[in-house]
């Protein structure tokens, strides 16, 4: 059973986990894809269908998903899964709904491997959005700079990866071409061992990337547009693949919304330098504004911070507290409380301006 299920990841450690499950005579297993209130299954005797009717929480985090381990039925027509091992790791963010939920895009994950198109215009923002779910997830995110051919200048390469490298402290930035191969032997090194979640906008090259990685042609591809880069959703539903060269890929849809989801810890280690910044405020609630003796603003004054990284900084830490204040008192009573600050100081400031005109 080990061997078989070794190419999906299974270990010792995964074993002795599902141990109680085997003495109920159940069998583990992968979720490969979930489809419908249905999931396909590696398990020791193959692919199998099962029905996760079992598995129906109230809760979507602590639905089965696509990366988990499970316990499913020997045998039956149709097949059950029973409950899923704990996760390691999880990729979530957070959905449309109004009522604050989050959505687990892949469970049990090692690498979140960011793929960033080079054939537009690069949004920072948007890749440090990014990897702030993704370091939140657990797991080490890769930016992919893809279609690096089309960026034939090496000079305006390097300035791009730099770019990138500045908005992503402690992460690797990979170039690759997939359609020429260039670059794809680092990538496949690093997601050699353990699972990787393949992550970004319609039209980074994602499906061509899994082609690349998985060997064969087992994602649909089809062109961008020229216009703005973006694609069709080629890829519909989040599919794990066993790479010939070792690891695991799991493939997601392209992500029109990467909204934050109780992301706090990953805003932090994505924007690193501020918050080491911070440490030297004067005050230890500093906001980064107005407030005197800002090492922050004093970083950005000098050219030490760029001022699109404070901004970008700003925002997602506003983000991140509305979603959490929609579940937390505590939260949400801290925030009120520095409106009503805000504004005492825009009265203040608004008096004193019309002393001076007096």
């Amino acid at each position: 059973m080990f061997s078989a299920l070794a190419p999906y990841g299974w270990d010792e450690s995964w074993a002795d986990a599902f141990a109680p499950h085997a003495a109920d005579g159940l069998l583990p297993g992968r979720v490969i894809r979930v489809d419908r209130g249905q999931c396909d299954v590696a398990t020791a005797d193959g692919i199998v269908r099962a029905d996760t009717e079992f598995v129906v929480p109230r809760d979507p985090m602590k639905v089965v998903c696509t990366g988990d381990w499970v316990a499913v039925d020997p045998d039956g027509d149709p097949r059950y899964v029973r409950t899923y091992l704990p996760r390691r790791t999880a990729f979530v963010r957070s959905t449309s709904s109004k009522r604050s939920e989050g959505q687990i895009l892949a469970a049990n994950v090692d690498h979140a491997v960011v793929a960033v198109s080079l054939a537009v215009e690069l949004d920072l923002g948007r890749v440090e959005r990014f990897l702030a779910l993704a370091w939140e997830s657990g797991a080490q995110p890769v930016v992919v700079l893809t279609k690096a051919d089309l960026v034939p200048d090496p000079v305006t390469l390097a300035h791009l990866v730099q770019d990138v490298e500045t908005s992503a402290p402690g992460v690797p930035v990979l170039t690759v071409s997939a359609l020429h191969g260039e670059g794809l032997d680092v990538l496949v090194a690093l997601v050699g061992s353990g699972t990787s979640v393949l992550l970004g906008q319609s039209g980074a090259g994602k499906s061509t990337l899994a082609n690349a990685l998985v060997g064969t042609d087992v994602m649909d591809v089809r062109a961008a547009r020229d216009v703005d880069g973006k694609g069709r959703h080629t890829t519909t539903t989040r599919n794990l693949l066993a790479l010939p060269s070792g690891g695991v890929l799991i493939d997601t849809p392209g992500l029109r919304g990467v909204g934050l989801f109780d992301a706090e810890a990953g805003v932090g280690q994505v924007f690193s330098e501020i918050e080491e910044l911070a440490e030297r405020c004067r005050f230890h609630d500093c906001a980064h504004e107005s407030e005197p003796g800002c090492a922050v603003r004093s970083a950005v004054e000098d050219g030490e911070l760029p001022v699109r990284r404070l901004e970008s900084y700003r925002k997602l830490v506003r983000e991140n507290q509305w979603i959490v204040a929609k579940t937390d008192a505590r939260v949400r009573a801290e925030i009120k409380k520095d409106w009503k600050r805000k504004g005492a100081e825009g009265r203040a400031a608004m008096e004193a301006k019309r002393g001076r005109r007096m």
